[in-house]
């Protein structure tokens, strides 16, 4: 083996766990970042040049002329359909055409008419329709405000830092334009990217006047609300395999979505800027550094400063492509993403419930030995994975035939527990002429292609590994008819699906990933560097789906991803450790991808560097239940960790939250399908549902699942309490454990054991759970729902129940049931969303509690076809807790119970 690669796998199977900084660049080693920091704001050369502008009914475009050098840029600004505003900006006429980011956008985005308010020789100004929003586009310097009234909303280089560097081709066909230092080619160690277009690099300003806090632009390891970077580097955007990465910290990590969020009080809007090229963030604010005091004294000393967010984009290549969100709600927000980039895929029932994993399972015997001892101590779950060691010599798409001689029958033996599998299929392939897959990329072409026109190679897990061009899209065809039993022998419907190192990760190259002067066809790698993952995810979804002739649903997971990826499964947080603080920050990670669209994330339950101790973990698996993907996964390197090897009382602690984990499935179904629907996070920061609350604006150690879940877990080590702030004056909060009530409106000191997992239930909400837990999601398909109906201050509450097959795409035939449960006027009734849906359950109601509840003196049940029977009823005074008991009646039928 290479020495390169050996040299990396000392590294990860050692004990030495910190990230080696010097891999990677900061701001001032990136040629572009350094020089578009080096711009002073209020120098804009630019000028609008009104006598260029073209109105027609959908667009206006007009030219941006650059005072110093004489370079035209062409604006264009499209009104879009949901209250978005389209800012593009390209060069005028460029001898190599840019590059434009394709398939992220699910359509060309519908506009809405324009028109023209004003006009005179120093700007011009325009509708937006809604609200008295209108566009002011000044002169000179050029400058883009969005107003509503009298309100700024927005202000585009309005600091005057817009760049649009022109490829020296470009400026040496019109000036006398002196080469600078980086501009042919850029060194960092011992790489050199040669850059045959010159620098290229895309840069623009945006203020945000009364806004405090901005939040997005993932993936990094840092808060929910995003810190400002004048004292430091800028947040980076370009996906990167950083081993053991540091916290609190801007580096860039797997993936990158270029979307931010702006919110106040008054209203919430966002940004996406769409461009695939390395890209950073600089985040600067007028009241950034002062304290609570300070503002205060603001305030009395009559002080008129108005808060302000200045943000600045920049890129290495592209062109600037930007679309603004003006909400005004949060959610208003994330359907103006979701129509842009799609929603998260509806992932299988099954996809939500516990997954087991490490690096990795043995053998077959290894696999059966494991499964047999989720029964044995009557834990459940549904999915046991296997890593790289399972494939012949890192080859995927096989079986290393001594450990896993019969994978079918293996396969067989978790479907007869209605159990699943995923195995790994990473999109590096080992160079070796004995070896299908090479065989086929390669004789077509498929493969991205180094500077030089040949095949381009790099160190990966199997050795020396080609890199197939996901960019392609004869190159995904090709890749998803892989996916097909016919072959990939050994597989079966219960097999699913893991791409790991899709940044990509490349041992040997620059940053631990491609060479950025690679080549895509016509395109660099520096071009769509953030895509490739992205891409890698797609093809593989639409092989999983096309192995079933379209009906079942997929189940992929990825690491690396871009905007848009939410359509094709899920995200993790990558190589966490097992370390308290690591264990923290996953829910600040795990809430910024849900405002930017992906749903489904999870961390590696434990931590997979190093091992935990018995507290962490179990306290880990109290968290990781209540995140949206469940999954434990450990390093090679770490001590067995599967949870009835702590001790009978840590594994009665585990097997307990692992078993709420299942009864809440129903919820978290219900859940999924609103954000397959909406774009709506699931799991959600606190301010999304009471956004006029500053108390919820910084929050991170606490969340919403949906809108009637809140939950805080424990995340520190030895604590004997915590504290949680129950928002919502208005709002009553119940323990969903204990059915103790509080209200909203204040921070409730809560003291903790072991056991402990603080999760309250909104009051007038209706929760529905299944509590016949048995040893996997599939085998609860017909068990009987308990609901949870939690009274509000004006004893109401309303809920939704939706079922289906749970696994297959029959619902986008509306084959379905979606029922609302409401309950007001001592009534509680189901009735039908759904009225053109058809589908049919085995499954009754076959309990309610009320909680908040008063005792009634009878309840009568009344079903669909007029019968009318008594219910047997126990209340707790002391909780004032109402059960009804078997009432029996079938979900998805209409029925009433009326209280009396």
């Amino acid at each position: 083996m290479a020495p390169i690669l050996t040299l990396w796998l000392a590294v990860c199977l050692s004990g030495a766990l910190a990230v080696e900084r010097a891999n990677f660049k900061t701001c001032d080693q990136s040629a572009f970042c350094k020089r578009q920091r080096a711009l002073n704001p209020g120098e804009s050369p630019y000028r609008a040049l009104l006598e260029t502008m073209e109105l027609t009914n959908s667009r206006l475009t007009l030219q941006l002329k650059n005072d110093k050098n004489k370079v035209r840029l062409l604006l264009e600004l499209y009104r879009l359909q949901g209250n978005i505003t389209r800012v593009k900006i390209n060069e005028l006429k460029p001898l190599k055409p840019r590059y434009e980011v394709p398939d992220v956008l699910i359509r060309e985005p519908p506009t809405e008419p324009l028109s023209l308010l004003s006009q005179d020789e120093n700007g011009v100004v325009l509708s937006l329709g809604a609200e008295s929003q209108r566009v002011i586009v000044s002169a000179l310097p050029f400058r883009l405000d969005i107003m509503e009234g009298r309100d700024v909303l927005l202000s585009l280089n309005s600091r005057g830092l817009l760049m649009l560097l022109l490829s020296p081709l470009t400026l040496q066909a019109m000036l006398d334009e002196k080469d600078e230092e980086g501009m042919w080619d850029e060194t960092f160690k011992s790489f050199t990217d040669t850059k045959p277009n010159g620098p290229t690099a895309v840069g623009l300003d945006f203020s945000l006047p009364g806004v405090e806090h901005v939040y997005g632009i993932p993936e990094h390891a840092d808060s929910l609300r995003l810190k400002t970077t004048d004292n430091g580097d800028p947040y980076r955007l370009y996906n990167l395999d950083v081993f053991q990465y540091e916290l609190d910290n801007p580096m860039a990590l797997y993936g990158s979505v270029p979307v931010m969020l702006a919110h106040n009080a008054q209203r919430t809007t966002g940004m996406f800027w769409l461009n695939a090229a390395e890209t950073w963030v600089d985040i600067s604010s007028n009241t950034a550094g002062k304290t609570v005091f300070g503002k205060m004294l603001d305030y009395v000393q009559g002080s008129s400063e108005t808060p302000q967010t200045d943000v600045r984009w920049f890129s290495e290549s592209g062109i600037i492509d930007v679309f603004i969100m003006l909400g005004p709600t949060p959610k208003d927000v994330f359907s103006q993403y979701a129509s842009l980039t799609g929603t998260q895929a509806f992932p299988p029932l099954a996809a939500l419930a516990y997954h087991q994993c490490r690096w990795n399972y043995n053998d077959q015997e290894d696999v059966q030995s494991v499964d047999a001892g989720f029964d044995e101590h009557d834990i459940p779950y549904d999915f046991i994975w296997l890593d790289i060691e399972h494939t012949d010599g890192k080859r995927y798409f096989t079986w290393d035939t001594n450990k896993f001689p019969t994978p079918k029958e293996m396969l067989q033996g978790l479907m007869d527990k209605k159990r699943k599998m995923v195995t790994i299929v990473d999109p590096h392939i080992k160079v070796d002429s004995s070896y299908k897959i090479h065989n086929e990329i390669k004789s077509q072409g498929f493969y991205t292609k180094n500077k030089d026109g040949g095949d381009y190679e790099g160190w990966c897990w199997p050795g020396s590994a080609g890199y197939p061009d996901f960019t392609r899209e004869d190159m995904r065809a090709w890749w998803a008819s892989m996916f097909a039993y016919d072959q990939y022998e050994g597989t079966m419907e219960n097999l699913y699906t893991w791409n790991d190192m899709n940044e990509p990760s490349i041992f040997n190259g620059p940053e631990i990933t491609m060479h950025k002067d690679s080549k895509h066809g016509e395109w660099e790698h520096r071009d769509l560097h953030n895509l490739y993952g992205f891409y890698v995810q797609k093809a593989t979804a639409e092989g999983l789906i096309q192995r079933s002739g379209g009906v079942e649903r997929p189940f992929v997971l990825a690491r690396a991803f871009f905007a848009g990826s939410q359509r094709y499964g899920a995200v993790w947080t990558g190589d966490n450790a097992a370390e308290w603080s690591h264990l923290k920050i996953s829910i600040p990670m795990c809430l910024s991808m849900g405002l930017v669209g992906i749903a489904f994330c999870g961390a590696d339950v434990g931590g997979f560097f190093k091992s935990p101790s018995s507290e962490l973990l179990v306290r880990w698996y109290q968290t990781g239940a209540y995140q949206p993907f469940f999954r434990a996964h450990a390093h090679m390197d770490t001590t067995r960790r599967e949870p009835w090897l702590f001790g009978p009382e840590n594994t009665a602690l585990i097997r307990e939250v692992v078993r709420q984990r299942y009864s809440l499935l129903p919820y978290w179904y219900q859940q999924f399908y609103h954000t397959y629907h909406t774009g709506h996070p699931v799991m959600r920061p606190l301010w999304v549902e009471y956004p006029q609350d500053p108390a919820t604006y910084t929050l991170e150690d606490e969340f919403l699942i949906g809108r009637d879940l809140l939950v805080h877990p424990v995340t520190e080590e030895g604590a004997t309490g915590v504290t949680a702030y129950l928002p919502g004056k208005e709002e009553v909060w119940f323990d969903i454990h204990t059915f103790q009530k509080h209200n909203g409106g204040q921070n409730l000191y809560i003291p903790v054991t072991m056991s402990s997992i603080p999760v309250f239930q909104r009051g007038g909400s209706i929760i529905p759970r299944k509590l016949r837990v048995r040893r996997s999601s599939s085998c609860m398909e017909h068990d009987p729902y308990t609901l949870y109906v939690a009274l509000s201050h004006q004893r109401a509450a309303e809920g939704e129940l939706y079922i289906d097959d749970g696994h297959t795409f029959n619902f986008e035939k509306r084959e379905f049931i979606h029922r609302r449960l409401s309950f007001a006027n001592n009534n509680l009734s189901s009735v039908n969303l759904a009225p053109a849906a058809h589908f049919s359950t085995l499954s009754t109601i076959e309990r309610i509690v009320m909680v908040g509840a008063t005792r009634p003196t009878k309840a009568t049940l009344k079903t669909a076809d007029g019968q009318m029977s008594q219910l047997e009823f126990d209340f707790d005074a002391s909780m004032s807790v109402l059960t009804l008991r078997k009432p029996g009646m079938n979900a998805g039928t209409d029925w009433t119970v009326m209280l009396q």
